[in-house]
């Protein structure tokens, strides 16, 4: 059997869309000498709003921070739970803990690995405050139940859309559906700010509560007290934190703005060509497809049927980089790392199958800078170990 050639070069796992244009806007900012939240950070959250359809958009340097601060808004409260996923990033559940309450996981749907819903109501005690559903490479959660759901229970809904840029459920976009949404600007989003996010609701009130929230808890914007329109004059409503997100991070997502919609198309149809060159392999499983959401394929995540192979995920990943092609995992479950297990005494089984499918996921590259030739190479390197390691 053949093998397929080694590329000359590695081939990252993720890399963002970056351009002259957003080296341009940073060097704008640069040159009008103001570095930190300012016009620019304005005028993106203004046009992020307009594009999801919500009264607010408020931006801040972390998705991580802004699901603390939509929680935070929402009166999350020690000894509070907060039911979402075991199969998702270690933020999702940390920010639980930094109330001193608790993340009550619940087992993922096999096919699209996301929150299993018809799980979620046997999950929730006296002490439940909110669900977090996590939209596992952005496709999203079946929203519609856990709103039922929700609404039954007076519970607050947060969606984890760290993945979801863009990403419509039943036609309309995700980021106006539940109580507060929280995005990432990660450098290996489909919007890349190197770091950043943004939190967007309808509400008022919890709106106005995360701006005071995200800069130490002050009454005013730092950077009002400074454009000549304002007095130095502030006051101090609450303890806050330090999550404002700079000039800088938000010029370059005002470009990235702009090409979303590109760099969605490119990462759809990269995802089409492994969707066909993968399917009919026994040893492959492609991305399952829900038909209420699109599918911004943040991730590409392809599942092994592991008894159809004689190597494990390791192995074939260390092939893959041996073929100099990256790769990467997403997610090995919470309920299995040493915290969750020292604290909540969890094991694989309570979850099995968020721990039966973590076992076989591999992340494997799709970013619209990808060539052509780049999309062959993946194909021809996954397809190779897979059929010489076939059993």
């Amino acid at each position: 059997m053949m093998t397929a050639s080694i590329r000359d070069t590695f081939l990252p796992f993720a890399l963002p869309d970056i351009d002259q244009r957003e080296i341009d806007a940073v060097g704008a900012v640069i040159a009008s000498g103001w570095l930190t939240t300012g016009p620019k950070t304005v005028e993106f959250e203004k046009r992020f709003a307009a594009l999801l359809g919500v009264r607010h958009a408020v931006s801040v340097n972390s998705a991580t921070a802004a699901m603390h601060l939509a929680l935070e808004a929402v009166g999350l409260q020690r000894g509070d739970e907060v039911i979402t996923s075991t199969f998702t990033f270690a933020a999702t559940a940390e920010v639980v803990r930094y109330f001193d309450a608790k993340p009550v996981f619940v087992d993922i749907d096999r096919d699209t690995l996301n929150i299993d819903p018809a799980l979620i109501e046997a999950a929730i005690t006296e002490c439940t405050k909110a669900i977090i559903p996590v939209h596992v490479a952005g496709q999203a959660c079946d929203l519609d139940a856990i709103h039922a759901i929700a609404r039954r229970h007076n519970l607050r809904v947060i969606e984890d859309a760290a993945h979801s840029l863009p990403t419509w459920y039943k036609g309309r976009i995700i980021g106006g559906l539940s109580d507060l949404t929280s995005f990432s600007f990660y450098a290996t989003k489909t919007l890349a700010t190197g770091e950043g996010g943004m939190i967007t609701t309808d509400n008022d009130e919890w709106a106005d509560r995360c701006r005071v929230m995200r800069l130490h808890g002050m009454s005013k914007d730092a950077w009002k007290r400074y454009d000549g329109k304002s007095t130095w004059q502030y006051d101090i409503v609450a303890p806050g934190y330090k999550y404002n997100l700079t000039d800088i991070a938000s010029a370059l997502g005002l470009v990235q703005l702009d090409k979303l919609d590109m760099m969605y198309t490119r990462r759809v149809e990269i995802a089409n060509t492994f969707d066909q060159a993968f399917a009919g392999h026994p040893a492959l499983v492609t991305p399952a497809k829900s038909p209420d959401s699109t599918h911004p394929y943040h991730l590409y995540i392809l599942r092994l049927n592991l008894e159809a192979l004689t190597v494990d995920r390791a192995d074939f990943i260390e092939a893959l980089r041996a073929a100099n092609i990256g790769a990467s995992v997403h997610w090995i479950p919470l309920h299995m790392m040493s915290y969750y297990v020292q604290t909540y005494g969890y094991k694989p089984e309570d979850f099995p199958i968020a721990a039966e499918e973590g076992m076989r996921c591999i992340s494997l590259p799709i970013y619209s800078r990808m060539s052509g030739g780049d999309v062959e190479d993946v194909i021809g390197a996954v397809m190779d170990i897979a059929n010489r390691h076939a059993v």
